[in-house]
This record gives structure tokens, C-alpha cells and sequence, in this order.
């Protein structure tokens, strides 16, 4: 198992912290996307082994909270707040832009892999809209001039790391 080999140590301090091997189902498949860019079958599979469940129960977990991808996405991936406090913040135009600035349709990935724009509901920062979070990190009272300005920085931080 990958995630075993490399990740053993991790693994084992992230038991510690829990009562039993099936609490810590959270932590193991945020390794599993960390690892893997998203919840792959072999990652459920992995996750399952090491906490010692059935996958199908791993499964039902990554499906329930939209923390997990079970699809794969790109190497940034974006989501906006569409919801109504947001809304009222510009997030709807702002969100219509992303899309058109990169040339793709909601949920949609740049053909180059990099970026996935999806719009959500709430990432309960609603005085700071338009905003949107990038793998789990927040963006927050964006424009696009500013937005431009992060793809950018995004793109040259994708070409360093190859």
C-alpha cells in the first residue's frame, strides 16, 4: 500500500490521536487526496485497509462530505461561494468570469490540468465575498484583476514544482 510506505509515521501519529483505528477514517482520506489529487477507488481501498473498515463505509464517508473529491480534479482546485450572502457580494458575476477566464464550464478542468472551478454552498466567510477556496485555503474579497493575478502565481508555482 502507498500510503503505508510513505506515510507510516504519519499514519501512526494520526492513530494515536484516536480511540480506535476506524475513528481516524477522516485524516486517512484526506492523505489519500492529499496523495493521490482525489478519492480514488484504490484510495477508498487503502484508506479501508488501514483503518481496518469495509470500503463501502469508507466510501459513504468521502461521499457525504464535500471536503472529498471522488472524481479527479486539477492541481488547484477552486470552489466559489455562490450562496445568497455571497451572492448578494458579487460572487455570482465573479464566479461567471472564473469560468470564462479559464475557458471552462462549472465543475469543468483547464485542459492543462492546473485548475478546477466548481461553485459551492457556503465556506461560511460570507462578509469577505466574492471569495472561493483553493485546496482548503481561502480567497477572499477577490475581483478578477486580483484573481488574474493568483492564476498567475498558481501557474508559476505548477511549473517550478515539475
Amino acid at each position: 500500500m502507498a500510503l503505508t510506505e510513505k506515510y507510516g509515521e504519519l499514519i501512526q501519529k494520526t492513530f494515536a490521536k484516536y480511540p480506535d483505528k476506524r475513528s481516524a477514517v477522516m485524516p486517512m482520506l484526506h492523505l489519500a487526496q492529499q496523495e493521490y489529487g482525489w478519492v480514488s477507488p484504490e484510495g477508498i481501498q487503502e484508506v479501508a485497509e488501514i483503518c481496518e473498515m469495509d470500503p463501502t463505509q469508507v466510501k459513504s464517508i468521502a461521499g457525504f462530505y464535500t471536503m472529498y473529491s471522488e472524481s479527479p480534479k486539477g492541481k488547484y482546485w477552486l470552489q466559489v461561494c455562490t450562496d445568497l450572502a455571497c451572492a448578494l457580494g458579487g460572487a455570482d458575476k465573479f464566479y461567471e468570469d472564473l469560468k470564462a477566464e479559464l475557458g471552462v464550464e462549472d465543475g469543468g478542468t483547464t485542459e492543462d490540468g492546473l485548475f478546477t472551478v466548481e461553485h459551492v454552498m457556503c465556506l461560511a466567510a460570507c462578509d469577505k465575498a466574492p471569495m472561493l477556496q483553493c485546496n482548503f485555503h481561502f480567497e477572499e474579497k477577490l475581483d478578477m484583476e486580483k484573481m488574474r493575478k493568483r492564476l498567475a502565481e498558481w501557474r508559476a508555482e505548477a511549473a517550478k514544482a515539475k
